[in-house]
């Protein structure tokens, strides 16, 4: 029997899910500093399924992958998509707007970010503010989501420069957060 499109649509989503939940349980185990029979010894199933799972040729309920991710010392965890929005400023230059604030992992929020040809030091008041304008400003999506923390922006929200319009794009997802948070001016 021929398959259908969708069908063939749907068996390549499967496939691409498959490898990434390998991918996951690779680097689960790895972080872990486990070998595939010692995971599989404590999650409760075989080297060769885990092996099946980790390379894609088969698929966990999602019991089953919990356990494993548990036995590594990870947990399954339901986390809302962040796209971004490409806007157009006043100067006919884009900005990005994300749909949601979130929060980044420590070293992330912290870190150091080169922007054209300047470093910032994320850790630093200061610098994150200038780092912060230039990023709302002009950072790409990638950027945005991968150095804009959610509650660092919101402490520096009042004392950021920026154009009216681009302060106007933001403000919503500032204020859903300020509220969420219990955080009001």
């Amino acid at each position: 029997m021929v398959a259908s499109p969708v069908e063939r649509m749907l068996g390549q989503e499967i496939a691409l899910w498959a490898r990434r939940g390998g991918l996951l349980f690779r680097q689960a185990r790895h972080a872990a500093s486990l070998n595939q029979k010692a995971l599989a010894s404590v999650s409760g199933t075989s080297r060769t399924t885990l092996s099946a799972y980790e390379h894609g040729r088969k698929s966990p309920t999602l019991e089953t992958a919990g356990r494993i991710l548990d036995a590594a010392g990870f947990r399954l965890v339901l986390e809302a998509k962040v796209e971004c929005a490409a806007c157009e400023g006043a100067d006919g230059r884009a900005f990005h707007v994300p749909s949601r604030l979130r929060r980044l992992p420590v070293a992330a929020a912290l870190g150091v970010v080169r922007l054209g040809e300047r470093d910032y030091d994320l850790s630093d008041r200061d610098e994150r503010r200038a780092a912060y304008t230039a990023l709302l400003c002009g950072g790409g999506p990638a950027e945005v989501l991968g150095h804009v923390d959610g509650v660092l922006l919101i402490d520096l929200w009042d004392e950021l420069v920026l154009p009216d319009e681009i302060r106007g794009a933001w403000q919503p997802l500032v204020e859903e957060a300020r509220q969420e948070s219990g955080v009001m001016n």
